[in-house]
C-alpha cells in the first residue's frame, strides 16, 4: 500500500473585507504558502459588493494560479470568471450547479457531519465533499464531524474530502493523514502577519510532509 498524499491547504477568506487592504494580505499568504484553493464566503447582502470582492480575489488568486470558489452564488461563477462554487446545503443543489457550470468548474458541497449527505453529494457530481466542524463552532447545526467519518471516507470514497471549521495544531496532526484538504482562515486574518500565524498553526502538517 502506498502512503496517502499529504493534505493540501484550502484557504477561506473573511466573509467580507476592506476592498483596498485585504487583497495585498491575501497575496502575501499565497506567496508564502502553497495553497490548493481559495474560497470566499461572500456574506454581504449587497450584490455589487459581492461582485467587487470576488473580482479582487480572482485577480489575486489567478496571479498565483490558485482557483477561487464562492459560497452558494452559482450564477456569479461564470459571469465573474470564477473557478467554481461551494454549496452550503449538502447535496441539494449539486446536480443543478453541475448542469449550469458544466464539467470543468469546481462544485463542492458542505455536508456537516452527515455521511449520507456526503455520499449523495458525491454521487450527484461534487468535486469534493466537506465535513465539519471538527472543533466546537457555530458552523452547521453544531454537530461535530468525528475522526471516524474522515477515516471511513478516505478508505471507501474516491471523491476528495475537506475538513471544515477552526483548526488547531492537534487537529491538524490528527486529521491530516485522513483528509485531502484542510480549511484554514479563521483566526489568521486579524493578525499583523497572517502568513506567519498560518505557518505556526501548520507546523504539524509540515512535519508530516518531511
Amino acid at each position: 500500500m502506498t502512503d496517502p498524499a499529504p493534505s493540501q491547504l484550502y484557504l477561506v477568506t473573511p466573509g467580507t473585507f476592506e476592498l483596498s487592504s485585504f487583497p495585498p494580505i491575501l497575496a502575501s499568504v499565497l506567496d508564502d504558502r502553497e495553497i490548493a484553493c481559495v474560497r470566499h464566503p461572500a456574506i454581504s447582502q449587497d450584490a455589487d459588493r459581492v461582485a467587487r470582492e470576488a473580482d479582487l480575489l480572482r485577480d489575486v488568486c489567478h496571479r498565483f494560479d490558485v482557483p477561487l470558489v464562492i459560497d452558494a452564488h452559482i450564477g456569479l461563477v461564470e459571469r465573474l470568471g470564477l473557478d467554481g462554487v461551494h454549496l452550503t446545503d449538502g447535496a441539494r443543489n449539486v446536480r443543478k450547479a453541475r448542469k449550469e457550470l458544466g464539467p470543468d468548474r469546481i462544485v463542492g458541497a458542505f455536508c456537516g457531519a452527515s455521511r449520507h449527505d456526503g455520499m449523495n453529494a458525491a454521487e450527484a457530481g461534487a468535486d469534493y465533499v466537506s465535513f465539519g466542524p471538527v472543533m466546537p463552532s457555530p458552523l452547521g447545526d453544531g454537530s461535530l464531524a468525528e475522526e471516524e467519518l474522515f477515516s471511513w471516507w478516505s478508505e471507501m470514497i474516491e471523491v476528495p474530502v475537506v475538513t471544515e471549521g477552526r483548526l488547531d495544531g492537534a487537529v491538524v496532526a490528527r486529521l491530516a493523514p485522513l483528509t485531502d484538504f484542510l480549511t484554514v482562515g479563521d483566526g489568521i486574518w486579524d493578525a499583523p502577519e497572517p502568513a506567519a500565524v498560518l505557518s505556526d498553526l501548520l507546523v504539524a502538517l509540515d512535519q508530516s510532509d518531511d
